[in-house]
């Protein structure tokens, strides 16, 4: 009998859920139609809410083409924090990123009649490698619209599935409104990136990988740019146990949801400034906005900066490569204001050129004063130089450039600079050495690092 009333106050939770998603699917149709500054897609059919059936059926097609991204435990981030931090690395998938999941959804939620005319999407590219893939995984031609400013290897690696790329504008919102002047002429169907529950509802397959393996989590943090990923996430964490806390997190220079919530509707920012270029995004899902409304429990803002050092640290202490935004949830665990919960942060993607790579290693050592670069002013005489060198590598500095500039002064005997790059094992280390050219009777100065 209990396990009758049980499974009837389950299907009656259900149906009221189903109801209220049915509420909101029909404001979100009388609502106007845009998204990061294009139009929603015009062509589509009214899409079903985001329902247990649905978020059930998606994780069994996604498995078709994703790979098992088991979570890892972190044995550092946890004793950071406080909690049991565990990591959903979506970075390890086939195309580099969660995307793929929603992409391919999508496409197998079409009619052969829509998949016969072609599919296009518009994307910098995570999503504009999902659909190529997905697309020629189905045999259905793809054009994807990059901006001319997308860095030649996703271009490359969008290519390699098959897909047509279309270089047009500058920015993702120029590609975007070129992709549906191109689809309006050809009679293409639009993938959009986020704005879709169908595709939200395939990214949302990642909680129900997340509740199988850590039934008893507490905390899932995910990305937020246009929102698709944390709708799919956040509603059907709620719907598998409302007691689990799902919390977004965006970088600070595009807040483009957080804004939104306070207002209490979809706003568009005037700019965004972030190097979490995959989460840059002006105006959230209009479509998606009330699921955000009812499922998310709050949202974190992170700075540049912290995706710097977070960079740096899953390099070195996890041996793995997370793109600026997918660092996101990294960054925010400090952020996270509980002790002794488990918490899974949901690493979107991987996929970073080698020279922007290069750029955030460098500053992160700078950061965490495993880099730094000292001024001293000295006499031009012989054997200076030896002096300083022997005072630092005393000290365990390893000197990695050196600029002697004689023309700081007209007399050269009275002050000539000298700058040191050097390697240190970090901010106690850094003092260690300017402390010993202090002693010796140097007066050193840090700056930037000179290269």
């Amino acid at each position: 009998m209990a396990k009758d009333a049980q499974a009837a106050e389950t299907k009656r939770k259900e149906e009221e859920m189903m109801e209220e998603q049915k509420t909101m699917a029909e404001q979100e149709d009388s609502a106007e139609e845009k998204s990061a500054g294009c139009p929603a897609e015009g062509i589509r059919t009214r899409e079903e809410g985001l329902t247990l059936e649905k978020f059930e059926e998606a994780s069994e097609v996604v498995k078709k083409v994703t790979l098992e991204t088991k979570l890892v435990f972190s044995e550092y981030l946890s004793a950071q924090t406080g909690n049991k931090v565990y990591l959903k690395p979506e970075n390890m998938q086939l195309t580099g990123a969660y995307k793929l999941r929603g992409a391919y959804y999508k496409i197998s939620t079409l009619s052969d009649a829509e998949r016969a005319k072609g599919l296009i999407t518009a994307s910098a590219g995570n999503h504009a490698q999902g659909v190529a893939y997905a697309a020629k995984a189905y045999g259905t031609k793809a054009v994807i619209v990059m901006p001319t400013t997308t860095p030649l290897m996703k271009v490359n690696r969008t290519k390699s599935y098959g897909a047509e790329v279309v270089l047009h504008g500058d920015v993702y919102d120029e590609a975007c409104a070129k992709a549906y002047e191109l689809a309006d002429e050809n009679g293409y169907t639009f993938i959009h990136p986020f704005d879709d529950l169908t595709v939200a509802t395939g990214q949302g397959t990642i909680a129900m990988e997340i509740v199988k393996e850590l039934p008893l989590v507490d905390y899932i943090l995910v990305p937020i740019g246009g929102g698709g990923l944390a709708t799919g996430v956040a509603t059907l964490a709620k719907l598998l146990n409302p007691k689990i806390k799902v919390i977004g997190v965006e970088p600070a220079g595009a807040n483009c949801m957080q804004t939104s919530l306070a207002q209490g509707h979809v706003v568009t920012l005037p700019k965004v400034t972030t190097i979490a270029d995959g989460t840059a995004v002006k105006t959230p899902g209009n479509k998606l906005f009330p699921y955000i409304q009812k499922n998310l429990d709050g949202i974190i803002t992170v700075e540049d900066h912290e995706l710097v050092v977070s960079f740096l640290d899953m390099v070195e202490n996890h041996k793995i490569v997370v793109e600026n935004s997918g660092l996101l949830t990294v960054a925010a665990l400090k952020h996270l204001d509980v002790k002794g919960k488990k918490v899974v942060s949901i690493l979107s993607g991987g996929n970073m050129d080698v020279t922007t790579m290069s750029s955030v290693v460098q500053q992160g050592l700078i950061m965490r004063d495993r880099i730094f670069t000292v001024s001293i002013l000295l006499p031009d005489k012989p054997g200076e130089l030896y002096k300083v060198s022997g005072i630092i590598a005393k000290a365990n500095g390893n000197v990695v450039e050196l600029e002697h500039n004689q023309f700081v002064t007209t007399n050269r005997n009275t002050a000539v600079e000298l700058r040191i790059t050097m390697e240190a094992f970090g901010t106690d280390h850094k003092n260690q050495i300017m402390k010993s050219l202090e002693e010796a009777g140097y007066k050193p100065r840090q700056v930037n690092a000179s290269f």
